[in-house]
């Protein structure tokens, strides 16, 4: 479905990037108006957005004046996406002012906002930047948290902006939920965990399984277009780092464990999609096995621990746990009992198979609650299957602040 987008550019290095992403718009159908700042134009060209874009450009409010532009592009608008969002762009949406076409947009914009930061680090960890961000998040504003990497110059950390693809996912996800959604989970931290883990055996084998970490990722991008604050804890995947979150990736199950506890801690909800194997090798060895006219090697395996019950363990009331269930035979009884077991909130039942969840664009599943509901997820992909459980995650945050 097309939708009317404003894409706003602020004045950094990055804005170069914007292009990209307004490619992404205009491929995917979208009719999008560019809105740069001044300062931006000093990066990238008016003649540049307005060959890619197809629509005038302006960054003042004195340019087709008729036309009300100040009020009107914000008011028309189904989405505001703002990359690169700079620290002086967003002190100023933050302070409410009003001084060029991006600015008076901001106000009048009543659709969903999201900014994508980009700047140097120490300008992100600064005093006055946490504030506006935090004013402007508690305002209902989806503002993503920026990618670490190379900055300009030869410095690098927090502050680069995510790819230009990964915003893209995220802008398409608050579409998907409609003009009117609101960023009901701004102001939560959530913890997702994606992935398999993988016991080393020597230094070249392993045991691990068959996770793609799709749903993971899809659970990390829809609660970043839903306005949280997001961990990810990611076990072995080969997918693109997602826009907005604070990344963190692991290897093993304990490693898995160490990180997720830790992230856990002060966190709203988590979700565990992440497949930690159940079982490591009792010992590692160091050179690599050999084949031998004994035959194979007798491999004895231990149990890893269980960090979903633990979890459930350690949880504070308020908190919100999600537990998944892959389950070949018996899946909504499997799953019941799991949910039991691990004392959480929600237990997400798939059944699983050589051509089921792994590494599909799709899914299925059954939600248990632990108050007895059972709510039937059909087939849908992956990003609308994670919104249909963050849904449900919701609903019990509400509840429990009520």
């Amino acid at each position: 479905m097309s939708a009317e987008i404003v894409l706003g550019v602020g004045g950094g290095v990055a804005a170069y990037k914007a292009c990209e992403l307004l490619r992404l718009f205009t491929e995917s159908g979208h009719r999008v108006r560019v809105v740069p700042t001044a300062s931006a134009l000093r990066f990238v060209g008016a003649p540049t957005w307005a060959a890619l874009s197809g629509q005038p450009v302006a960054d003042d409010v004195w340019s087709d004046v008729h036309e009300v532009p100040h009020v009107r592009l914000g008011q028309r608008a189904d989405l505001v996406v703002v990359a690169p969002a700079t620290a002086d762009l967003l002190a100023r949406a933050a302070h409410g002012l009003a001084d060029d076409l991006l600015t008076n947009t901001l106000l009048t914009a009543r659709c969903p906002v999201l900014l994508a930061p980009a700047m140097h680090t120490e300008m992100w960890e600064n005093a006055a930047t946490v504030a506006n961000v935090a004013t402007l998040r508690s305002r209902g504003v989806r503002v993503i948290e920026p990618a670490v990497g190379r900055l300009t110059g030869a410095d690098s950390g927090k502050g680069r902006l995510p790819d230009p693809a990964e915003i893209f996912a995220v802008a398409r996800r608050a579409l998907a939920r409609g003009v009117d959604s609101p960023a009901d989970l701004a102001g939560r931290h959530v913890v997702v965990t994606a992935g398999g883990t993988r016991e080393p055996l020597d230094p070249v084998r392993f045991l691990g399984n068959r996770s793609s970490g799709k749903q993971g990722y899809a659970f990390a991008r829809a609660a970043v277009a839903r306005g949280a604050r997001v961990t990810l804890v990611s076990a072995n995947v080969t997918l693109a780092d997602p826009a907005g979150v604070d990344l963190v990736r692991v290897g093993t199950t304990e490693e898995l464990r160490e990180a997720t506890l830790k992230a856990a801690a002060a966190a709203d909800a988590v979700v565990m999609a992440a497949a930690p194997a159940d079982f490591r090798p009792a010992t590692y060895s160091p050179g690599k096995i050999k084949k031998s006219d004994a035959g194979p090697p007798t491999i004895e395996l231990v149990t890893n621990p269980d960090i979903a019950a633990e979890l459930g363990r350690r949880r504070r009331p308020e908190q919100v746990l999600v537990v998944f269930a892959a389950e070949t035979g018996d899946a909504e009884a499997n799953g019941r009992a799991k949910l039991a077991r691990k004392r959480a909130d929600l237990v997400v039942v798939n059944e699983v198979g050589p051509d089921k969840v792994f590494g599909a664009e799709t899914n299925a599943a059954t939600v248990i609650g632990a108050d007895g509901a059972v709510h039937t997820l059909p087939e849908q992909s992956k990003e609308d299957l994670a919104d249909g459980v963050w849904d449900l995650v919701v609903t019990r945050l509400v509840g429990v602040s009520a």
